[in-house]
């Protein structure tokens, strides 16, 4: 019995491990329906930020250089104090997960002190903070 208790206490603080370090297991990743990934930004001021983020998995890396556009988005957002921008979508693989935010810094304006998440089948796997721009991002990247 202590063995399997030993064995069990492995197994979880690998999986805790994996999770913290914001990585896939390959279980995971090969799941039939797919992942639920949510990209979350909020700031702490009012603010325009630059996003890049994939909106569908690319079936390869190189299907992504040839046509990048078909598998994410770049656009403009205004967000308001603590009102947080989110999308989500659905992958197989959730270690292609991207979400890179850049703000236009503006004379006498405070910093907007951003922060990002990923979160994958309600689990936040990886999260940045910085006073401008952040990057959020999983395995493949």
């Amino acid at each position: 019995m202590r063995t399997a208790t030993a064995k069990l206490g492995a197994a979880v603080g690998a999986a805790a491990l994996v999770a913290a370090m914001g990585m896939i297991s390959p279980a995971m990743a090969g799941a039939q329906d797919g992942h639920q990934v949510r990209y979350t930004l909020t700031s702490a001021g009012a603010y325009e930020f630059d996003l890049f983020y994939l909106t569908s998995q690319p079936p390869s890396m190189e299907a992504f250089n040839a046509d990048a556009y078909a598998f994410a988005k770049r656009e403009k957002v205004n967000l308001a104090p603590g009102v947080p921008w989110v999308f989500e979508t659905t992958m197989a693989d959730p270690n292609w997960a991207i979400l890179q935010v850049s703000s236009t810094t503006r004379g006498g304006q405070a910093a907007p002190n951003a922060h990002c998440d990923i979160a994958v089948d309600g689990q936040v796997l990886t999260e940045h903070n910085d006073p401008y721009n952040v990057r959020c991002q999983l395995g493949q990247w």
